[in-house]
């Protein structure tokens, strides 16, 4: 049995100054569809954030069902499509009972009935082939209920229970442990932030409330031949355990992950165990770089730029150091830019910091340049900074939690906290 892993599109993402990503995104659709026919994938397995928001646009919506219809012609058998922390249930489960006559399984939300995430996938020959429990983003309404007076450490313990609980009840259920009788291999998936995962500060890191929703490899059962992760956006393998793994995003979707390889993987299981693991590079349609430093170092780094192997203008963040004047460093910026303005943009301007340092007036303060490129996350925290730690976890939680009620009276005007 082939599958593929890949999660993490956010399609309809807008970047930093309003910038489309829908030419990136619907280049790594049809490079998909490409390789799901070269390398004969029988499951494509898609682990969460398909969507960016909660009310995906017109666009982002017809990129996902386009891609949907013409994944028929690829000879893929069966499509698993589980909800991440920015998806909405309701909006991903509404054409379920449509998609499921093309073998596409979505599983939005958790289920009023758990055992609907058990989902059992025929070989090529008719036969069981693969055992998927799929499992979508677990909101704080599916895995636990507020307890009054409980303590930080409590509340970070049964959250860690209930989690780990939701997955061991799925590997228990008779009907994985019959197909493990035959040697049917059984894979799950998830969308969290799981222990020895590398997440970038903020958002990653609080995908359950004050980010206390951390999980461990331990936590998942050894019933599951290989996790397919969703929500950090970098490839990596959870707690040194390869059959555990976050595929990444497939387009990198803010500067801090322009350094990071783009891949999906593909998982080659004969029978029960461990499968075969090969991760497919996802061609680069843009380049996100960055030019820091000085004032001569940027001009520099900007006119030595060569973007001409690439299909897309690249897009720059640039970072002056300097004591001229704002107005002086933006028009020796701008006029280099212009000199290459087929090579490179830059979406938000040209940042300036003075070389020389000036104290802050205000203790604490946040710089204004900075501020838009921090989350509300890491704006608290930074507010909170000064506090004894255990004072300052417990603010984090409290807010985290007020943040997820907010987010789930008014998607629209939160989002869902998270990457």
């Amino acid at each position: 049995m082939r599958v593929l892993h890949t999660a993490d599109w956010h399609l309809g993402q807008h970047f930093l100054t309003g910038q489309e990503r829908t030419t990136e995104q619907q280049a790594f659709l049809e490079w998909l569809l490409l390789t799901v026919k070269a390398q004969g994938i029988e499951v494509l397995v898609i682990a969460g954030d398909i969507f960016d928001t909660q009310t995906p646009s017109y666009t982002a919506q017809e990129l996902y069902y386009t891609f949907l219809v013409k994944m028929q012609g690829t000879g893929c058998r069966d499509i698993v499509v589980v909800g991440g922390n920015h998806d909405s249930p309701t909006m991903l489960n509404a054409s379920r009972q449509l998609l499921r006559q093309l073998r596409i399984h979505v599983v939005g939300g958790v289920p009023t009935d758990p055992t609907e995430q058990v989902l059992h996938l025929n070989a090529a020959n008719g036969r069981p082939g693969l055992v998927v429990c799929a499992v979508p983003f677990l909101r704080d309404r599916d895995i636990r209920l507020a307890v009054a007076g409980e303590t930080l450490d409590d509340r970070q313990i049964r959250i860690r229970q209930s989690i780990a609980g939701h997955y061991a009840a799925l590997a228990n259920c008779a009907a994985v442990m019959r197909q493990r009788e035959q040697d049917v291999p059984v894979l799950a998936t998830g969308h969290l932030y799981a222990a020895g995962g590398e997440a970038r500060e903020g958002a990653e890191r609080d995908v359950h409330i004050g980010g206390l929703g951390l999980v461990g490899a331990e936590h998942f059962p050894t019933a599951f031949d290989y996790v397919a992760l969703g929500h950090l956006h970098r490839p990596q393998v959870v707690g040194g355990r390869a059959h555990i793994r976050y595929s990444g995003s497939p387009v990198p979707l803010s500067f801090t992950e322009a350094n990071d390889k783009q891949q999906v993987l593909l998982l080659e299981f004969k029978g029960a165990g461990a499968p075969t693991i090969t991760a497919l590079p996802v061609p680069v349609t843009r380049r996100l770089q960055r030019f820091h430093g000085t004032l001569e170092e940027v001009e520099a780094d900007i006119l030595a730029f060569d973007n001409s192997a690439f299909q897309l203008v690249a897009w720059a963040d640039v970072l002056v150091r300097s004591d001229e004047t704002p107005a002086e460093v933006q028009r020796r910026i701008q006029a280099v830019l212009q000199l290459q303005k087929a090579h490179v943009v830059a979406p938000r301007g040209v940042r300036h910091q003075r070389a020389t340092e000036v104290p802050d007036l205000a203790e604490n303060a946040i710089p204004l340049a900075l501020l838009h490129e921090l989350t509300v996350e890491e704006v608290f925290g930074r507010r909170v900074a000064g506090l004894p730690p255990e004072r300052a976890a417990t603010l984090k939680a409290t807010f985290g939690e007020l943040r997820q009620l907010l987010a789930e009276a008014d998607p629209q005007a939160w989002g869902e906290a998270g990457e």
